[in-house]
């Protein structure tokens, strides 16, 4: 029996035979060449597998040349890199920010108040501060001079009396200059337990400038936080918090503040560092935390003690009945 043709109609109605039925069959639905070509080109280069696929490393160093090389890598990268991933690794912190975040304006700075240098490193995760720090020695200094120089930060010596006017003159040029890294100041100049506020230095309001008050409050229910530089060094001091099971605390960033009319550097400093305490919940007393590093004077002393003893002469003098 043979196959009836498969008729066309061409648009002029017009109608012809092509092939016949079993022809076209044969054709058209038996050929399987694009499957099996496609399955070739599949084998012989599979683009998508390529996609996913680790490449295999060349050995470089399979020579006498190069094979000192690579052993000193192995010792760079296990014990030098390895272990100072786990110090950062150990560095956990719940840390809860409020507040805008900083952006970085001309004659701009902030303050806050201080509990330990790791303020900073709290703050750092924010934006990139430049910082107004003491000098150190041992590896806090060298951090300070190979790593912190890079953001601008301005280093003194609380010792040396001539420094304040260097640091001064340093302050104003770092304001004015657009391109700087916002400064951060910590205006109590020491280490407070995070209990109290003592006394703000008032060189931070004098420059002219909107200060942008922070407050920190860190929850002591894992470690506290506060570095006594007094009975403890730096070091233990870290030991001591990545040794805990977590830094928490809370930071926020307070409305920035200018100087009023008729307002004094000083009245300005109380102001903020009144706002800073009633937000972070520490209360304030009217010590300088300089007198931490500093005995009181002699002169100080017999002015106090002769103070003393004419207020005693005098209450004496008024309760003794001499007739």
């Amino acid at each position: 029996m043979q196959s009836s043709p498969i008729l066309f109609v061409s648009l002029d109605g017009t109608t012809f035979a092509l092939l016949s039925t079993s022809a076209w069959l044969r054709r058209n639905l038996l050929d399987i060449s694009p499957t099996l070509s496609e399955a070739a080109s599949a084998i012989i280069d599979d683009s998508f597998t390529r996609c996913f696929k680790s490449n295999q490393t060349e050995p470089w160093n399979w020579n006498i040349y190069l094979f000192p090389l690579w052993c000193l890598g192995v010792i760079v990268r296990y014990g030098i890199l390895f272990p100072i991933s786990v110090f950062v690794a150990s560095w956990t912190g719940v840390v809860r920010y409020h507040g805008p975040r900083p952006s970085r304006r001309a004659k701009q700075i902030f303050v806050a108040n201080h509990t330990s240098m790791i303020d900073f490193i709290i703050l750092e995760q924010m934006t990139a501060f430049a910082v107004i720090m003491q000098k150190h020695p041992g590896w806090v200094g060298l951090l300070q001079t190979t790593v912190l120089e890079s953001l601008g930060c301005i280093w003194f010596d609380r010792t040396e009396s001539k420094d304040r006017s260097i640091v001064a003159q340093k302050l104003k040029r770092h304001v004015e200059c657009e391109d700087s890294n916002p400064l951060l100041i910590f205006p109590e100049g020491t280490c407070v337990n995070n209990e109290y506020t003592v006394m703000f230095k008032k060189g931070a309001f004098e420059l002219d400038c909107t200060v942008c008050p922070i407050a920190i409050k860190y929850n002591k229910i894992f470690v506290d936080a506060f570095w006594n530089s007094k009975k403890q060094s730096f070091t233990m001091h870290l030991i001591g918090l990545m040794t805990s099971w977590a830094v928490v605390c809370d930071v926020w960033y307070l409305e920035p503040q200018t100087l009023k009319l008729g307002e004094t550097p000083i009245e300005f400093a109380e102001r903020v560092r009144e706002m800073i305490a009633n937000r972070a919940g520490i209360k304030k007393v009217p010590w300088d935390g300089y007198l931490k590093y500093y005995r009181p004077s002699i002169k100080l002393t017999e002015k106090k003690q002769q103070k003393f003893a004419d207020a005693l002469v005098s209450r004496l003098g008024d309760s003794v009945d001499w007739r």
